[in-house]
């Protein structure tokens, strides 16, 4: 067995040495600093959005956006329910009411119709959501124009969470106009991304707020910074959140953003490859939507019923292969959230606030689902080597399951 090859690991090549000297050499390495600004700006630039604002994560982006559009206690939130926690989270740490909304086949992201019915079952009893947090899942853009409709129909604010999806956009023939020749994260009121480590750019931690209004960038960016007023005076008018990107994370960002071109470039290369194996091994590698330019942040797929066993095999020989997620209103620590009355529409709705608009697609993907490296610095040889494994770990498992 060869080294362990991991999911998805940084490169950090490029500028990112030079920048990170530089912000040493100034003593600026908190969350003053000129390269906070620069990232914000040069960010904005780059997805297409005139504001930008830095955040410590994009859970805190999430958070903020929420706040921001004054989400609290009590209120409905539709959320994408095939997400990773996070996207979920914030909604509760406001004190609202996660509600869930399953996944279509076409991109695995929230199906626009189910949302749809949500919002008219909801609008009917006089209680419409606060918000929707539509995700683009694994770098494939979400369906948004429907969602956007259904948005727009009710009045309700839309969270683009595009944590996974930077550099992801739609072409010029996608159906809906607003989103035509847009990036994710641009389209919807507000847009939330994340620097994580593991993401396509990495600032260590770290994450970004992006919207068209004005107003509400600076009240996100006021809420970050603790609310503090201007001036010497330590003087509050709301209860904020130490939420600001340190300028050292920002000058790894800056760097990290000047490589985005070639490192997407890589991973649709290794998204494609990975697509010709599965029609080969006869796997369904996760679908696109037509017309869309997805950034394939993790390369996914779903083998039926031998996921787990897969899994197993692939991690003795060294490849570092992931499950896809539980749905969100499965994880046990929602269990035990306050729940109520159940949709009509939703037969495993879990109850008043909290109900899940189910098709029962994101329990399968969570049962059949895996995803497979993809670093950006993954070369041809070491993804054939993954390839390689998976046919193995496959003829393996169908031979035991023949013999038995």
């Amino acid at each position: 067995m060869g080294a362990t090859i991991p999911l998805c690991e940084p490169c950090l090549d490029g500028n990112a040495e030079r920048y990170l000297q530089e912000c040493l050499k100034s003593t600026f390495v908190s969350s003053v600093g000129p390269f906070v600004e620069r990232f914000e700006r040069e960010f904005a630039a780059y997805v297409g959005s005139p504001h930008a604002v830095a955040c410590a994560s994009g859970t805190a982006a999430i958070h903020l956006a929420l706040r921001a559009l004054g989400v609290g206690r009590g209120d409905l939130v539709l959320c994408a329910d095939f997400t990773f926690i996070a996207t979920a989270n914030p909604v509760v740490y406001q004190g609202a009411i996660p509600c869930f909304i399953d996944s279509e086949p076409a991109s695995w992201n929230m199906d626009p119709r189910l949302l749809a019915n949500a919002l008219d079952e909801l609008a009917a009893e006089k209680r419409l959501p606060k918000a929707v947090i539509a995700v683009h899942i694994l770098g494939q853009p979400a369906d948004l124009g429907p969602i956007l409709d259904a948005c727009a129909r009710h009045r309700v604010p839309l969270i683009e969470d595009a944590a996974e999806a930077l550099g992801a956009s739609y072409g010029a023939g996608y159906p809906h106009p607003a989103c035509r020749g847009r990036q994710v994260g641009s389209i919807g009121h507000v847009g939330c991304y994340s620097f994580n480590g593991n993401k396509i750019i990495t600032t260590g931690g770290g994450g970004m707020i992006t919207t068209a209004d004005g107003d509400l960038a600076k009240r996100i960016k006021h809420l970050s910074t603790q609310a503090k007023q201007p001036g010497l005076a330590f003087v509050h008018d709301h209860v904020g959140y130490n939420y600001r990107m340190p300028n050292l994370n920002a000058a790894l960002g800056v760097a990290q953003l000047e490589r985005m071109p070639a490192f997407l470039a890589r991973k649709r290369a290794i998204a494609e490859r990975y697509r010709s194996a599965c029609s080969e091994l006869g796997f369904a590698f996760q679908p696109a939507l037509v017309d869309v330019q997805p950034s394939w942040w993790l390369p996914s797929l779903t083998v039926g019923s031998i996921r787990d066993k897969l899994l197993e095999r692939l991690t003795v020989a060294g490849i570092g292969a992931r499950p896809l997620w539980l749905p969100v209103s499965e994880q046990p620590c929602y269990a035990s959230l306050p729940s109520s009355a159940s949709s009509t529409s939703a037969p495993d709705a879990v109850g008043p606030g909290r109900r899940i608009w189910s098709s029962g697609l994101a329990k399968r993907l969570a049962r059949e689902g895996l995803s497979l490296p993809c670093s950006v610095g993954l070369d041809e040889a070491t993804q054939e080597r993954v390839i390689a494994e998976l046919a193995n770990a496959a003829r393996a498992v169908a031979t035991a399951s023949a013999t038995r």
